[in-house]
């Protein structure tokens, strides 16, 4: 982004409510606005999004449009505030945590509810890269996993840097959902069963020469365990974050 793409995804993110910046007024919201691009990204992904097809989607002209939101990077930031499930999902899910799970019981369900926003609009994945200006829904999720450590002894530093781990765990659970076509919801066998059938006909001819690889399969072939990549991964984090808090307060994980 530009100074000036930052500036104007600011204000329009964080700021009162937008006003046509010049000529009659059209009866548009932002919220409206970036309601029709969510629809364009959700059938044909983010590079299917332009000024010219959404006010397509909002039976205006572009110009009419640009009285609004100044241009594409500021549409997609709207876009994405938008698409971010309310980080009050969170709160839910932690209602249903028991108070023994503690801050890890938070995290796993932190996690889990972030997994099912990127499913539900998997672009988000493409707009949620590089330096941009996040808005409160977005902000609110980090919020949410720096509340859940709260009381672990962690530092300011060390905090931020667990939230990164699980965010980029999550997101690349994400990623290979995304990838085999296999998000919440779609039919068939998900990227880690894809993946153990495409290697298996590989093992089956040439195992000899990958014996630890073969050998790992067969049991997953025997004893499954396959797409189990997030709470595996998500497992382990949580158990390296538990030996920093055990440290930090004197032994006690919560």
């Amino acid at each position: 982004m530009t100074d000036e793409q930052w500036g104007a995804a600011v204000r329009l993110l964080w700021g009162p409510p937008a006003t046509p910046a010049r000529g009659p007024k059209r009866g548009l919201t932002l919220e409206g606005i970036a309601g029709a691009g969510v629809a364009v990204a959700d059938a044909e992904g983010l590079g299917g999004v332009s000024m010219q097809r959404v006010a397509g989607e909002l039976a205006v002209t572009k110009m009419a449009l640009y009285r609004y939101v100044p241009g594409k990077a500021e549409l997609v930031s709207l876009m994405v505030e938008a698409a971010i499930p309310d980080p009050g999902v969170v709160d839910a899910a932690w209602a249903r945590v028991a108070e023994a799970e503690g801050w890890r019981g938070r995290l796993r369900a932190w996690a889990r509810e972030l997994l099912a926003g990127f499913r539900g609009h998997p672009w988000l994945l493409e707009a949620t890269v590089g330096a941009r200006v996040m808005g409160p829904r977005e902000v609110g999720w980090m919020e949410r996993a720096l509340a859940a450590l709260d009381g672990c002894g962690l530092t300011g530093a060390e905090a931020m840097d667990a939230v990164v781990l699980l965010a980029g765990h999550v997101r690349g659970i994400a990623e290979q959902e995304r990838a085999a076509g296999a998000g919440a919801g779609a039919a068939g066998a998900g990227p880690d069963a894809q993946l153990v059938a495409v290697m298996g006909e590989l093992m089956r001819t040439h195992g000899e020469q990958f014996p630890a690889l073969g050998a790992a399969l067969a049991s997953v072939g025997e004893h499954g365990g396959q797409d189990q990549a997030l709470e595996f991964g998500l497992e382990r984090i949580l158990d390296g974050l538990g030996l920093l808090v055990a440290r930090r307060v004197g032994g006690a994980e919560r």
